[in-house]
């Protein structure tokens, strides 16, 4: 049974900093390309990072560059999304994307995990 389970989200003030983690089973985590997306209320989902299986290629919208961290260990099955900096206009409801296409393409989702920005 594939699982994605985001946690650490949670209320911030502007400044701060969190640690979003996704830990990962049922699939073989580390032939994925995992990323972080959020969406914000009434606004369409959006790629936040990503990182390759082999945590060798990173890549993150121009909003957060040089805010925000996207690293994976294979080893423990589980991707991290450091946030430092943090603005009112990141909070949303962040999501853990798990993809990969061979033959077939494969997209898994987490639940999602609300982080607010406020002071």
């Amino acid at each position: 049974q594939v699982q994605l389970v985001e946690s650490g989200g949670g209320l911030v003030q502007p400044g701060g900093s969190l640690r979003l983690s996704c830990a990962v089973s049922g699939f073989t985590f580390s032939m994925f390309v995992m990323s972080w997306y959020r969406q914000a209320p009434g606004k369409e989902r959006e790629l936040v990072a990503l990182i390759t299986s082999a945590g060798r290629t990173t890549n993150y919208a121009d909003s957060v560059k040089g805010r925000f961290t996207i690293s994976r260990d294979n080893a423990k099955n589980t991707v991290y999304l450091q946030m430092n900096s943090l603005k009112p206009e990141d909070t949303a409801v962040y999501y853990c994307n798990a993809a990969r296409s061979v033959s077939k393409y494969y997209n898994y989702w987490g639940q999602g995990t609300q982080v607010t920005v406020s002071s």
